[in-house]
């Protein structure tokens, strides 16, 4: 059988370690049919090797998928339940990313990681150690759109994902910004752009200019192509915000 990081469609580095690492091993060893764990096993000694002779492991496609895997575990089973829709929504984004023969390998590996509990905590110390700020905000925002796939976003669900956020070391700015992304409100467009309504109309330009910069799809590039759809829509996101408040002031 074909070793794992090519079973997955994705090379993998600091996630073959650490708490993420565990919860990918329970998974393939006690959830996910017709998959060897000794090719994870392997695979994670190279890892651990790596570590030992201070080499540099990158962050790359698969460390964002796998991360994004088990936080999306965590926050579906906060409110209590699995919600279809909410599974479904992590089933499309994966076809939309990945393709459908990555797709399906990844959303195989997530029924089983579901299953297990996972230190929200533990797992955020790892990715925050590896990862880039631009990319965390990314996890954020597929993360929201995971609690909205059901159409409602529970309390416990924005505390399951504040809390993440905070262990991110993403700021409570950062966090309301791209929470906004995701509800009808009258003041959400300033939100997302991270001023008051009472801002004025040269500081609305330039927390455009800002957001613009902070959210710009280039500063994932070293994710793959695959990640940039998340990013872009993020992106537009800011260009709506701005767009809307231009029109309510007839800028």
């Amino acid at each position: 059988m074909a070793n794992f990081t090519k079973w997955l469609g994705a090379g993998l580095g600091f996630t073959l370690g650490g708490p993420i690492g565990a919860a990918i091993g329970f998974a393939i060893g006690s959830f996910v049919d017709g998959f060897s764990e000794k090719d994870l096993l392997l695979e994670q000694g190279e890892y651990q090797q790596k570590q030992k002779r201070n080499t540099r492991v990158n962050t790359q496609s698969g460390d964002f998928e796998m991360s994004l895997l088990v936080l999306a575990s965590i926050v579906i089973k906060s409110d209590g339940k699995v919600d279809k829709r909410e599974l479904d929504f992590v089933r499309s984004q994966f076809l939309g990313m990945y393709g459908k023969e990555r797709a399906n390998s990844a959303f195989k590996l997530f029924k089983g990681v579901v299953k297990k509990d996972i230190s929200a905590r533990q797992v955020c110390i790892q990715i925050r150690e590896h990862m880039s700020h631009a990319s965390r905000l990314q996890l954020l925002h597929f993360l929201f759109g995971i609690a909205k796939a059901d159409e409602f976003v529970t309390e416990k669900e924005v505390e399951e994902i504040h809390k993440i956020a905070n262990y991110l070391y993403i700021n409570s700015r950062d966090f309301e910004s791209i929470k906004a992304m995701f509800y009808d409100a009258s003041d959400n467009a300033y939100k997302i752009l991270e001023i008051e309504k009472s801002a004025t109309n040269d500081e609305v330009k330039k927390a455009y200019r800002k957001m613009v910069k902070k959210y710009h799809p280039d500063k994932l590039q070293d994710l793959g192509s695959e990640h940039l759809q998340g990013a872009k829509e993020k992106f537009q996101s800011i260009q709506t915000a701005y767009d809307k408040i231009k029109k309510e002031r007839g800028l």
